[in-house]
């Protein structure tokens, strides 16, 4: 089609292909609230939780990272998804690195005791392992860290889940043919325990956005939180996102070698307990 909008990547730069300190001693915990399911997280609380979310679209001029148009479609969407599903939304837009770690920072050390779990959208330009702020890049896992449990005694046993649009490296997926828990008493549990880490892109990959509607992968997470939200488990919703992406996406850019590339998000999960958003 003629007006088709173009897609791009969530990376520092874009070539043309060619065609050819802390312990890990766990943390102690002991639920309080009566829940019947062993195997499902407790959403008996006041209040859903916080979605925190970083929309970096503007980057400065020394980091050689393009603007990222269509990562505003995203925010929106994120936004009214959310918002449906009873989260408290904070937006922080275009945030350096520090800016970045001190947003996380201060809704880690907030009192979540009244929460059901705490949500995380990090929509930026990256690397394997890193994203990016407007200045410079930091590693993941220095922000997933704020969390853990020996850092955040308040969503300790609670699902900490964390969605991240960008890319995860430079390798560009061509596609292939195809035909076809405990509540009784005081436990130990690990600090790592509880996170869901969902990229949407794995390990090496770029991740795609289109300049006009937003990313594939949020827009697919967002249509499925909106469909099945309320009736089906979080990894069953992943496994739908997933699904979307892999099959429903090609790319359309004017790069040589960028033509027609297929994407699969990576879902990486530390959650001890099945997850039902409450009805």
């Amino acid at each position: 089609m003629s007006n088709r909008s173009e897609d791009s990547v969530d990376a520092r730069q874009v070539k043309a292909k060619e065609s050819s300190g802390f312990t890990d001693a766990g943390v102690d915990v002991t639920d309080a609230k009566p829940h019947s399911d062993v195997f499902q997280y407790n959403m008996n609380y006041p209040r859903m939780g916080q979605c925190v979310i970083i929309n970096n679209e503007t980057f400065h001029k020394k980091t050689g990272m393009g603007v990222r148009k269509g990562t505003d479609a995203d925010s929106k969407n994120v936004e009214k998804t959310f918002s449906k599903l009873g989260f408290q939304i904070q937006i922080h837009k275009d945030q350096t690195v520090s800016q970045m770690r001190e947003v996380l920072t201060r809704a880690s050390q907030e009192d979540h005791s009244r929460s059901a779990m705490f949500v995380c959208v990090l929509l930026s330009h990256g690397e394997e392992g890193m994203i990016f702020g407007t200045d410079d890049g930091i590693e993941l896992k220095k922000l997933f860290a704020l969390f853990r449990g020996d850092r955040c005694k308040s969503l300790v046993g609670k699902p900490k889940l964390f969605f991240i649009q960008a890319c995860q490296g430079s390798d560009l997926d061509a596609g292939t043919e195809s035909d076809f828990g405990s509540e009784e008493g005081q436990q130990r549990i690990p600090v790592e325990a509880d996170f869901l880490y969902a990229y949407s892109t794995p390990p090496g990959y770029y991740s795609w956005r289109n300049v006009a509607n937003g990313s594939w992968f949020i827009s697919s997470l967002c249509e499925m939180l909106s469909e099945y939200g309320k009736r089906l488990e979080i990894m069953q919703i992943m496994t739908r996102v997933n699904h979307k992406v892999a099959l429903d996406f090609k790319s359309s850019c004017n790069l040589p070698g960028f033509e027609e590339k297929k994407q699969i998000p990576c879902i990486v999960s530390m959650l001890t307990r099945d997850l039902y958003f409450p009805k």
